[in-house]
């Protein structure tokens, strides 16, 4: 099992940044692949980026340019840094972990763009 703990959501203007950081209870080196979604009121989750344990990054094409993953072995988390934040990334934020064929989530941080 992997347990998914979030934390760095808040309020933040238009053009601001925010860095998310989600803590892994194993190893991230042995999770097959870590991502992040989100969830904004009344809509479908949708996908944000993944990184996996190779390396291999990927990005939605609304993210792009803007928010960059990346992997922190050391301390086994992942972290999210999203620079131009724009009102439509207001959304509850939600670590994922891929890890022997199972997909674990996290509780979510909430992320309020707004001025």
């Amino acid at each position: 099992q992997v347990q998914l703990v979030e934390s760095g959501g808040g309020l933040v203007q238009p053009g601001g940044s925010l860095r998310l950081s989600c803590g892994a209870s194993r190893s991230i080196s042995s999770i097959d692949a870590m991502g992040w979604y989100r969830q904004a009121p009344g809509k479908s989750r949708e996908w944000v980026a993944t990184i996996t344990s190779r390396g291999n990054i990927d990005y939605a094409h609304s993210v792009k340019g803007r928010f960059t993953i990346s992997r922190d072995n050391a301390n086994n988390m992942v972290e999210l840094q999203m620079n131009g934040l724009k009102p439509e990334d207001t959304a509850v934020y939600i670590c994922s972990a891929a890890y022997r064929g199972v997909v674990y989530w996290g509780q979510g941080t909430q992320v309020t763009v707004s001025s």
